[in-house]
């Protein structure tokens, strides 16, 4: 049976991040993509021109559409910008009983335009964490989120302790922002034991839509009936190889290549069938 997946996002028009960045990472990963559009923004890999928010019960209506006739295996949050959709995303998630919820805490794009209102902060962490499966913050994320400064390994631990104490079940708190380092270490956090995923850092500034794309790897897998730690490994992979072969699209933060990872694993095969061949 086909699986599906949901995203309830904003919609990127240079293409790179929001829904188009999840739509075509549910697709490479195998998994039929739907989308709910939470607003439209006027964007291009050198920032946020414009961001034009539907209303909540626009929101609403589209999420019940998919739910009183298709279905979905696994769905996820991204740019929800104020309090009034975050509330009312929470409401129909709860009414639909999903429990693969996904969160990508979208709060500041690549350039640095907000994505979420101030206020919208405290809805996301009292109405939406409750019912989320895994949460995906960035470094900024996370310290919005906490009220805490996060600096080292042992920073983000305590971060992802509390967030979990938010409601969260499980947290990855990703090192795309870590200072100084040669790699970039995400941390998962299940309530109980830590797991580390680090990889070595890529200097590139293609790295628009990293966000959106990372948390719609998870939810493909999540999806599929992968567990959290399969979702988040396959999800790390994914991004991986999507910001180490840039597309060099636009003049600004261009976005990851979301066919690299299935053309990585062809090239694997390929080189595989050769050895075989040849022996």
């Amino acid at each position: 049976m086909m699986k599906k997946a949901l995203t309830i996002a904003g919609s990127d028009s240079g293409g790179g991040a929001g829904i188009q960045a999840d739509l075509k990472t549910f697709q490479e990963l195998g998994v039929y993509g739907m989308s709910a559009l939470t607003a439209v923004t006027a964007q291009n890999t050198l920032g946020v021109q414009g961001v034009y928010p539907l209303t909540a019960e626009a929101v609403a209506r589209q999420i019940e559409s998919v739910g009183e006739d298709i279905g979905t295996d696994a769905v996820k949050t991204g740019m929800l910008f104020n309090a009034e959709i975050i509330e009312a995303v929470a409401e129909k998630i709860k009414e639909l009983c999903w429990e693969r919820v996904v969160i990508d805490p979208v709060m500041i794009a690549k350039g640095g335009a907000s994505l979420l209102q101030q206020q919208a902060v405290s809805a996301l962490k009292k109405h939406l964490l409750p019912h989320c499966l895994i949460i995906t913050p960035n470094i900024p994320e996370a310290e919005v989120l906490t009220g805490m400064s996060i600096r080292t390994i042992g920073d983000k631990k305590e971060a992802a302790k509390r967030i979990y104490k938010l409601g969260a079940k499980n947290i990855v708190i990703k090192g795309g922002h870590d200072e100084a380092t040669d790699e970039s270490v995400d941390v998962l956090f299940d309530g109980m034991e830590f797991t580390h995923f680090s990889a070595p850092r890529i200097g590139t500034k293609n790295t628009h839509g990293t966000g959106c794309t990372f948390s719609a790897a998870i939810t493909a897998q999540l999806a599929t009936g992968a567990s959290v730690h399969e979702a988040v490994s396959v999800a790390r992979e994914f991004i991986q190889a999507a910001i180490a072969n840039p597309l060099h699209i636009g003049n600004g933060h261009g976005p990851t290549n979301h066919w690299a990872y299935n053309m990585k694993k062809e090239s694997r095969v390929s080189s595989w069938r050769e050895s075989v061949l040849n022996n």
